[in-house]
């Protein structure tokens, strides 16, 4: 008895040591203000590396296959096939999303327009404007072509109306974000097996924060997809190195090499999870001059032709934004947090109702290596499913029935009450007004009755051309940095014209009035009309239509409506 109860003991020591090694990526929203919402959190690889390596030279030594040290003989063997075919989640998860992007009406980032459509626009229809970005040359073309290249076929087919400019980049992008959705259940599926994939599916589908920012133009939304789509295939992130497709790290390499194209600052995710790969790989030779140098130069190749084209000279857009954000003060410009904002403030805003499930499911785990925590939100709901059916087996046994939900349903209840209400608030409510004004102005432009636009408000407030689709006069106030910024630190001590616009928005309107060319509308913020009516009315402006905005203050003064003034005789 003593014997055979130390071997049970042994053994369950052993499927410890054995728990699999995971590697994946947080998901984020995307913006600059928001400090690259998209926020990858990493989580330290604490795997025994003396160990790794001498259990591979002894496999490599055996002729056996190759197998992670953390992984038991049972989660080695081929996983068994999903209940669900790729097909039926993917247009499960377009049907939702592409629902999701008609409902998202609300204002939240203003690199959504002005660092995707905007620069989309001017490339398909020849006006748009170009924020300082693209002046300075830290932003590559990659992204923004994408939505060019769909504005051109809209145009091809007569398509480009306001009520479909305003919605078809966001339906466009609601695809890319169900290819998204279905890799994150195909990589738990790989990582955990079927019931973590099912919750993990739907806990991203559910997640309030990837409802309200996955479908918007951002680039961190396409470089989200592309890494869920990446890690897939990349072959150390699976719990059985020698089951990956044949080709599959080539294939990972590619979109690696894309999403960090698109967005630099995905190289911090990539870097890892490739020198991860380099050590766990037999063949590092292969994997440096065959796969990785080759397939990374012909994507940088393609983004600097492409740059080099748009921009007409050479512009090495990875360096640039190296140059800027990290070796000057330059992306200091609009703000900073501090270290520990993302942990302790975005990423727990994004996550939201689902961050004790994460936890829950995190801790589980001798060596999580870069999870996705959603993935482990579906671990912990599975766990609390698998759990409630043994309870469920024992008290069938003693019971009849019970009245009571179990945790499963009380989790899934909480976790819907509170993410559902937030999703629908934050996208069709909170900041709508700056995007219903900038959609009436399309319409009624587009019948002729708006001859020029002026927007007496902080600089980037609203969507721009790509909304007005109408290539009539505009002027905003500019917050550019000033001209040396770029190579030596952007000043904050002088004002830009927004600044000085909300500081003193009469005297800022008086002497900006003396050099306009009476514009037909002028749009603004309700909090700045008070101090701007007399103003207005002096320079014959009447009010034609007032839009709700927000029930809160966000950065500024409460900024309730958005308010549109027309030239009495317009």
């Amino acid at each position: 008895m003593h014997g055979q109860g130390g071997g049970e003991e042994r053994k369950k020591a052993q499927h410890m040591r054995a728990a699999p090694t995971r590697a994946t990526v947080v998901l984020s929203g995307d913006g600059d203000a928001f400090g690259s919402v998209l926020p990858l959190l990493l989580i330290p690889f604490q795997s025994d590396l003396s160990q790794l390596k001498s259990i591979k030279m002894r496999q490599r030594k055996n002729g056996s296959s190759i197998k992670h040290p953390n992984l038991s003989d049972a989660e080695a063997k081929p996983q068994k096939k999903s209940p669900y075919s790729s097909k039926d989640v993917f247009l499960t998860c377009l049907g939702f999303r592409m629902l999701n992007a008609l409902l998202i009406q609300t204002y939240f980032n203003p690199d959504e327009h002005w660092q995707a459509l905007e620069v989309a626009h001017r490339i398909a229809f020849g006006y748009g404007h170009l924020t300082w970005e693209w002046e300075e040359g830290i932003r590559s073309y990659l992204h923004p072509m994408m939505f060019a290249l769909f504005y051109k076929l809209l145009a091809l087919l007569r398509l480009d109306i306001p009520c479909v400019m305003i919605k078809a980049p966001r339906l466009l992008q609601s695809i890319f974000s169900a290819v998204g959705d279905l890799y994150l259940y195909k990589l738990s599926f790989v990582l955990f097996g079927d019931g973590v994939a099912k919750w993990a599916l739907f806990s991203q589908l559910a997640n309030w924060f990837m409802f309200f920012c996955f479908n918007r133009t951002f680039s961190n939304s396409l470089e989200t997809t592309l890494t869920l789509v990446g890690l897939y295939y990349w072959p150390s992130v699976r719990s059985s190195l020698n089951k990956a497709p044949s080709g599959s790290r080539k294939w990972g390499l590619a979109l690696a090499a894309l999403a960090c194209a698109i967005r630099p600052t995905s190289a911090v995710t990539w870097v890892y999870v490739g020198l991860l790969e380099l050590y766990l790989t037999h063949d590092r030779l292969r994997f440096i001059f065959v796969e990785l140098i080759p397939i990374g130069s012909v994507v940088l190749g393609i983004t600097c032709l492409l740059d080099r084209l748009m921009y007409d000279s050479w512009v090495l857009v990875p360096l640039n934004f190296l140059k800027f954000n990290f070796l000057s003060s330059g992306g200091d410009y609009y703000g900073t947090h501090k270290w520990h904002w993302y942990f302790t403030q975005g990423f727990t805003v994004m996550v939201f109702t689902f961050l004790p499930f994460c936890v829950a499911g995190i801790i589980k785990f001798v060596l999580p290596v870069l999870p996705v925590s959603l993935i482990f939100a579906g671990y912990s709901l599975t766990a609390l499913e698998e759990r409630g059916s043994r309870n469920g087996e024992k008290k069938r046994s003693s019971c009849i029935c019970n009245k009571w939900p179990s945790r499963k349903q009380l989790a899934i209840f909480f976790l819907l009450a509170s993410n559902i209400p937030m999703a629908l608030y934050m996208s069709l409510i909170h900041q709508r007004g700056t995007e219903d004004a900038m959609n009436y102005l399309s319409k009624v432009a587009a019948k002729g009755k708006v001859k020029s636009i002026v927007f007496l408000m902080p600089c980037h407030a609203t969507p721009y051309y790509s909304t007005l689709h109408n290539n009539l006069p505009m002027r905003f106030l500019d917050c550019a940095p000033s001209s040396n910024a770029f190579h030596m630190s952007c000043s904050k001590g002088m004002p830009t014209e927004s600044d000085r616009f909300m500081m003193d928005p009469v005297s800022f309107a008086v002497d900006f009035a003396k050099n306009w060319s009476h514009p037909s509308h002028i749009v603004l913020f309700d909090s700045e009309e008070r101090h701007l009516k007399d103003f207005l009315v002096s320079h014959s402006f009447r009010e034609v239509r007032r839009f709700f905005h927000a029930h809160f203050k966000v950065d500024r003064d409460l900024q309730a409506s958005v308010v549109v003034y027309a030239m009495t005789d317009t």
